[in-house]
């Protein structure tokens, strides 16, 4: 799965965690840009990426990731290590 299908699916997610079909996911999406994406919804967003893809992150790569295309990035590196 390539970046792009990945941030595919991350929209989704996001939109569902969020209840908000109608949000507008860009790679350079972030909680700050949701007035729901709280800390709840952002653990709730992690969960669901890691049973999409079957991974599991560690609390420094999540950390690392600042905005939706930062996360569909180590989503691909993880899914390709695996």
């Amino acid at each position: 799965m390539d970046v792009p299908d990945i941030q595919a699916s991350l929209a989704e997610i996001i939109r569902d965690v969020l209840d908000d079909p109608d949000f507008e996911v860009t790679p350079e999406t972030s909680a700050a840009d949701h007035s729901d994406w709280d800390s709840f919804s952002h653990i709730s967003i992690i969960v669901a990426a890691e049973m999409r893809f079957g991974i599991k992150f560690q609390t420094a790569e999540i950390e690392s990731a600042c905005n939706v295309g930062d996360f569909a990035a180590l989503i691909a590196r993880k899914c390709q290590a695996a």
